[in-house]
């Protein structure tokens, strides 16, 4: 019960604090409403370009990755994406959507939040190594969302403002996020390759840096959270939390069983896959419907639906983690 808890209350905390902090912008208490977006990008960088590295290197120092198979994981983070808005799409179609609102609902179903959720609930529910499969899920996350996600969103839009051109490895390689993500990983697995051991308070700075992460991570994203015309939307909100919290993880999850990864290492990557499977809706969803002129009100509802949607989803975890 603790960990579902302790997940929660962190969740809960940093979104509210963002959005607390968003109210005190608007009303001119913190300053000039122009900070809000520069304090925004400051936690972000902070958390994906400093805090995240080092937790992620230190926790892939200590787990066991020399079975190959692990590698797989890669490939499964980037079917969740893909299967997951292949679905929305789909699903768009059935509700006959006009393009704008199903360009909108294919975004909330390819982006998942695997990083600021997905990592701390993996770390309360499976601690350190557990924590270790997340880079290891993520590693193609960038390829696909920037090479997959955004040209697909951008076919739903009707005129829409191109943006930065450019063929997409230049854009990628320039990634300052992806550099430091793809280092992080290079560092941690030649540490944990090294034999060199780990020093005893790095598990007490994971400790203590992980659940920070994700508190600053998410005040970030509360800072920019708008409830308005969330009850407009509620039938796709809850369409968005059965394809993301049931289809996606149960595909996820059997492809990884496929692929034999509920034998190493006591089944600890298959577990990761349906932790990290599970997550709801990104804030990179509001991303293309801002860019290219889609329904900006229907992503940010499913948005906050689906992760209003822990509160059931996280006893869920607990007691699926608990079968396999």
């Amino acid at each position: 019960m603790k960990p579902i808890l302790s997940s929660f209350t962190l969740i809960a905390t940093g979104l509210l604090l963002g959005y607390g902090i968003r109210l005190l912008f608007e009303k001119g208490v913190l300053g000039p409403n122009e900070r809000l977006g520069r304090l925004r990008s400051f936690l972000q960088r902070l958390v994906l370009l400093g805090l995240g590295p080092v937790t992620f290197a230190g926790a892939l120092w200590i787990v066991e990755i020399r079975e190959p198979k692990i590698a797989l994981l890669a490939l499964i983070g980037a079917f969740c994406h893909i299967f997951g808005g292949a679905a929305a799409a789909l699903v768009a179609r059935l509700f006959r959507m006009a393009p704008p609102q199903a360009g909108a609902f294919f975004c909330c179903g390819f982006f998942t939040n695997v990083g600021a959720i997905g990592g701390l609930v993996i770390f309360m529910f499976l601690g350190e190594e557990g924590y270790a499969m997340v880079p290891l899920f993520k590693l193609l996350e960038e390829l696909v969302y920037y090479g997959i996600g955004f040209p697909v969103a951008r076919l739903y839009s009707n005129g829409a403002k191109k943006k930065a051109g450019g063929s997409l490895l230049p854009r990628l390689l320039r990634d300052p996020f992806l550099r430091v993500a793809v280092g992080g990983l290079v560092l941690g697995t030649a540490l944990n390759l090294s034999g060199i051991p780990r020093p005893a308070f790095y598990s007490s700075l994971n400790s203590l840096l992980i659940p920070l992460s994700t508190v600053l991570l998410l005040a970030s994203i509360g800072m920019a959270m708008r409830f308005g015309k969330t009850a407009l939307y509620l039938k796709e909100g809850f369409t968005i939390i059965f394809l993301k919290f049931l289809l996606v993880p149960a595909a996820c999850v059997s492809l990884a069983a496929l692929a034999g990864l509920d034998g190493i290492a006591g089944g600890l990557p298959l577990k990761a896959v349906l932790v990290l499977s599970s997550m709801p809706v990104a804030f990179n969803a509001l991303v293309p419907p801002s860019l290219y002129g889609l329904d900006l009100d229907l992503a940010n509802s499913c948005f906050l639906v689906s992760v209003l949607g822990l509160a059931a989803l996280l006893p869920a975890l607990h007691f699926a983690l608990g079968l396999l």
